[in-house]
């Protein structure tokens, strides 16, 4: 797929086919968190891939906006260092590259911005000084639905304000 097909096609993804997802296919869509820029290259996070349904429907419990995690085959905890000043948008790179290299496979994902975060680290086993930027389901959709963007010439200010 075009990469620019790819980005303006991607939707977030809220219903999953029961289907898992390859593991080739979800070493590619991790490689391509790895492969995120970040601030001189301190590539500030690590990842945990969450297949278990017991820990799934638990970390769904703590997702306020995201109880559909419980659904998915897998999903991908993304943790970041905060000793490293731009880790979350460091860590917010990685999360868009898995996002799209996903849907240029045909599988969906959703950014849970809205979690108990100290609930889902405690049973992630993710050490206090880490910090869990979202956790992410992943799978081949059920439904995908349809969006809609400003215009482009509403958003845009040439030279300044």
């Amino acid at each position: 797929m075009d990469a620019f097909d790819c980005i303006v096609g991607r939707r977030s993804i809220r219903a999953f086919k029961e289907d898992e997802v390859p593991d080739d296919n979800l070493k590619k869509i991790l490689e391509a968190g790895r492969w995120a820029p970040s601030a001189m290259n301190k590539q500030p996070w690590e990842f945990i891939t969450i297949h278990d349904e017991s820990t799934l429907s638990e970390i769904a419990e703590h997702a306020r906006y995201g109880s559909f995690i419980a659904e998915a085959p897998v999903a991908v905890a993304v943790v970041t260092d905060p000793s490293t000043k731009w880790h979350e948008i460091d860590g917010s790179g990685a999360v868009e590259n898995m996002s799209l290299a996903a849907w240029n496979m045909g599988i969906g994902s959703c950014w849970i911005g809205s979690l108990d975060r100290e609930k889902v680290k405690a049973i992630l086993g993710i050490p206090n000084e880490r910090h869990l930027l979202t956790v992410m389901p992943f799978g081949y959709p059920a439904k995908v639905g349809s969006s809609t963007r400003k215009d482009l010439d509403t958003i845009i200010h040439d030279e300044s304000w």
